[in-house]
């Protein structure tokens, strides 16, 4: 979708002005580098079109698709001293490819980034009640999908088909939960309702928790596991009521940045003494 947005900002840029990019020393080549830029380089085998691979470090500044370090993350790492890292950041050759490697005493630093990045998804973004809203949030929006504006022409997008087009998908804020609540539809009754229990704090309760096991289990099998035992349960217990449509399944993955890698060993380090010459940083060291 990013991508599809920078394209629509040219478009309509280029319709004000066609000489818009040459104007600003751009042209159609810069144009694909930044979306190649958005879109990180995924391959080994160099096949971007706008910059040659002699200039492959650059692709790491915003999509890092490397050992994932890039802005993106800086950009709420405010607690590590992000700009003594880019003091001692330096390209280096690495594998035949330039690379952007880090001075070996900077290792700390470089593994508080992967440490606070785990830390922050544990405490904050995938806490319970944040996972608990987000799954209401979600339903208010299923629900309100088509009926967000009452008499509107058929052809007119749901909210969920706002993402083919970037200039609809742009105009998607947080309004649009406002728009729901302060609505007297009928049809958006059940929407508000979700929405006023939020605000309320009026939330289904956290039952438990339990570490998995078991690597790549998906949340349809979980969901599926946990159906089971709730049929299994009910016939033991009469007096209580148990239906597995009644709760929600989370399958929260925390790790480091690159699944079940470790990030650390795909970042290079260079020393004082060889300035030139990167690799990646040993256990002990």
């Amino acid at each position: 979708m990013s991508v599809l947005m920078f394209d629509d900002i040219v478009k309509s840029l280029k319709a004000e002005n066609e000489d818009v990019l040459k104007e600003h020393g751009l042209d159609d080549k810069d144009v694909t580098f930044i979306k190649e830029l958005i879109e990180g380089a995924k391959t080994s085998v160099w096949s971007y079109e706008g910059r040659d691979e002699e200039k492959s470090f650059l692709y790491e500044i915003v999509a890092n698709k490397q050992n994932g370090i890039d802005v993106d993350k800086w950009d709420y790492f405010a607690r590590f001293d992000h700009q003594r890292l880019l003091k001692f950041a330096r390209v280096c050759e690495v594998n035949g490819r330039k690379q952007i490697c880090f001075r070996d005493k900077e290792a700390d630093n470089v593994y508080d980034i992967f440490r606070t990045r785990y830390t922050l998804h544990r405490q904050a973004y995938q806490h319970k009640i944040a996972n608990i809203i987000e799954n209401l949030l979600a339903e208010v929006l299923v629900r309100a999908d088509r009926n967000l504006h009452e008499g509107k022409p058929e052809d007119m997008l749901k909210i969920s088909e706002a993402i083919k087009m970037a200039n609809d998908y742009s105009k998607l804020t947080d309004e649009i939960f406002e728009q729901i609540s302060s609505s007297t539809a009928d049809s958006l009754k059940e929407a508000r309702d979700i929405l006023n229990k939020i605000v309320r704090r009026k939330l289904p309760k956290f039952v438990g928790e339990a570490r998995l096991t078991e690597k790549n289990k998906s949340k349809e099998e979980l969901t599926k596991t946990w159906k089971a035992a709730v049929e299994k349960y009910k016939p033991t217990d009469p007096t209580v009521s148990l239906n597995a449509e009644d709760f929600s399944v989370y399958v929260v993955d925390l790790d480091h940045g690159m699944k079940d890698k470790n990030p650390i060993e795909y970042v290079y380090f260079y020393s004082k003494r060889k300035p030139n010459e990167a690799s990646p940083i040993k256990d002990y060291q």
